[in-house]
């Protein structure tokens, strides 16, 4: 199959991400940061829907019990679609208002990671990651990022990938992680995207255990072997792609948000659109759900 790229939601989004595949509902959540902005795609009518949560949120992970968790500007909080109802759990850095959270993901035994980052003025490693657990316990883990970004498990759930995105660093890491205590040790360089041309953003993995990642302000997407090697790039229309996720029925189309803050629509009229990306010859793993 030859690749396609689709834009199919032209929604020219602040900070598109947070992308997440929902194989029960067969749809795709997925985020507007800055504008707090909670968007449901369904693929097979086209239809985006969205719902404004009042605040920035960074990323959200599908609960088994149904609902979600999301992480955002005020800490952690459950939050049902259909309802409406919400429920704040945990602000682990109410001492830091000028951050907030941005990228997350769920372990294999259902706990959830996020990362935080300074939002706006002169960049400083002021993030710090955190693991929400299942009984809504928050344990923070390494800090002095600038962007926390990336994470993402391999389909076992025994390496945890993670980044920071800033011009500065630009680096993904992983680190072997302890299922049964939810702990990374280990840690060690994985891609240094100096080699390419764009800055680490999100993340994902597919079935073989390649890593993608969108190469924020390259205008590209990359699959990295899990030696560390880059096996694809993908260029795509927009400078500033942000979070790949695969879904579909059959896991196999790359979903792709994208940022158009301060985007020259005139070179790329469809920045901040969410896109749909067929023909990788990959197939992705469903996403574990947070178990809380």
């Amino acid at each position: 199959m030859a690749l396609e790229i689709q834009c199919v939601v032209d929604s020219h989004s602040q900070v598109g991400e947070g992308a997440i595949w929902d194989e029960r509902a067969g749809v795709l959540w997925w985020l507007d940061i800055p504008a707090g902005l909670l968007h449901r795609f369904d693929p097979a009518s086209g239809e985006n829907t969205s719902q404004e949560f009042g605040e920035p949120v960074g990323c959200l992970a599908l609960r088994e019990t149904g609902g979600m968790v999301l992480a955002c500007k005020s800490g952690f909080w459950l939050y049902d679609w259909d309802s409406g109802r919400r429920e704040p759990l945990s602000d682990p850095e109410a001492h830091l208002p000028e951050n907030r959270f941005n990228d997350g993901t769920t372990d294999a035994r259902g706990r959830f990671w996020a990362g935080t980052m300074k939002d706006g003025g002169e960049p400083e490693p002021m993030g710090r990651f955190y693991r929400l657990d299942t009984d809504f316990n928050v344990t923070p883990w390494k800090d002095g990022i600038y962007t926390t970004n990336g994470q993402a498990f391999s389909p076992d759930g025994t390496i945890m990938y993670y980044s920071d995105s800033n011009a500065a660093v630009r680096t993904v890491w992983a680190a072997d992680y302890d299922l049964d205590t939810g702990t990374p040790h280990g840690e060690r360089v994985f891609f240094d995207t100096r080699s390419v041309k764009g800055r680490p953003d999100g993340g994902t993995v597919d079935a073989d255990g390649c890593y993608w990642m969108a190469g924020v302000s390259g205008g590209q997407v990359y699959r990295i072997t899990p030696d560390g090697k880059l096996d694809m790039t993908i260029d795509v229309p927009v400078e500033r792609p942000s979070k790949p996720m695969f879904g579909g029925p059959d896991l196999k189309t790359l979903y792709l948000t994208s940022i158009g803050a301060g985007a020259d629509l005139a070179a790329q009229p469809q920045a901040g659109g969410l896109f749909a990306i067929t023909g990788t010859g990959a197939q992705g793993v469903p996403q574990w759900r947070f178990g809380g």
